[in-house]
């Protein structure tokens, strides 16, 4: 069960001045391109990117530092979150790279197939569903993911806990335009049937003074990307998993809601492109300053 105040949750928030704007990636790969090719072996912005991508998946056996290498280098797919104005007394260095504070890409899996990160993804995400879904779901969420005419788009929006949800809206926006003018280029990279994402997610531990007979009944599900709460309802398969033993982030431990326990979670959703149009006209209603 998903949270019923969107409104509350998403209005909470509010843009704050010179925390972020959406930027393109592509306006500074090809900088990078030119000036990280030192012995590390990869820019900055790969390894910001690396750090996010971790949050989502801890633990768990995916090359991060292959898909986020992926990503900085696709092009015309993603953008990033940076501050753009600094003030003019700043000591910073001329051509110093710029802090990220969360991006948005796609990595399609289908087009990508044999890719070691890719491959893993799926591994992991169907090795999941088997054993917290029942078989039919696992069966048909096999099926769609291995389906060379359907192509699966994997939806990464990720970014710092403190960036308000109000900028997920030019992201998300921003990337449908490039997946759009991908296909209309004939460019596999834009060609999806559905989008496969994986939202950080959290409930309420069980507390022991609990009557055993509301044992039964389900925890609210939250959303640490807000937003994320619309893809969910328009998802064709969804299913959670607990990340309590992988989880030394924020997600896990005590927050301010009445000082309650929190369990963190992955929420898995595969969304019909057909459904995307809806999600968007949501973000707009919810999400528009």
């Amino acid at each position: 069960m998903a949270s019923q105040a969107k409104r509350r949750a998403l209005g909470s928030r509010h843009p704050r001045p010179l925390v972020a704007r959406v930027k393109k990636e592509e306006e500074e790969r090809e900088e990078a391109t030119e000036e990280d090719t030192d012995e590390s072996g990869g820019s900055d912005e790969e390894d910001e990117e690396d750090e996010l991508v971790n949050q989502l998946f801890l633990k768990a056996p995916v090359n991060v530092a292959e898909l986020a290498a992926i990503l900085a280098q696709q092009s015309p797919i993603g953008s990033v979150i940076q501050q753009t104005d600094v003030p003019e007394e700043s000591d910073e260095e001329d051509g110093e790279e710029e802090e990220i504070f969360g991006f948005i890409s796609l990595l399609n899996l289908t087009e990508r197939k044999g890719t070691e990160c890719a491959e893993q993804i799926k591994e992991l995400i169907l090795s999941l569903c088997e054993k917290n879904c029942e078989q039919s779901m696992a069966e048909q969420l096999e099926k769609l993911l291995n389906d060379p005419t359907k192509p699966v788009g994997f939806l990464l929006s990720e970014r710092f806990i403190n960036v308000p949800p109000q900028i997920a809206l030019p992201m998300h926006q921003q990337l449908q335009k490039e997946l759009k003018e991908a296909r209309q280029a004939n460019q596999p990279c834009g060609k999806c049937s559905y989008y496969l994402m994986i939202s950080k997610t959290y409930q309420e531990a069980p507390r022991n003074s609990r009557k055993k007979g509301n044992g039964s009944q389900k925890e609210e599900l939250m959303f640490a990307n807000a937003e994320e709460e619309f893809f969910y309802e328009e998802a064709l398969l969804r299913f959670s998993y607990s990340v309590q033993e992988e989880s030394d982030t924020a997600l896990g431990g005590r927050w301010s809601f009445d000082d309650a326990p929190m369990k963190p979670l992955r929420t898995v959703m595969l969304i019909p492109a057909s459904k995307m149009s809806a999600v968007m006209d949501t973000l707009k209603e919810y999400l528009s300053i």
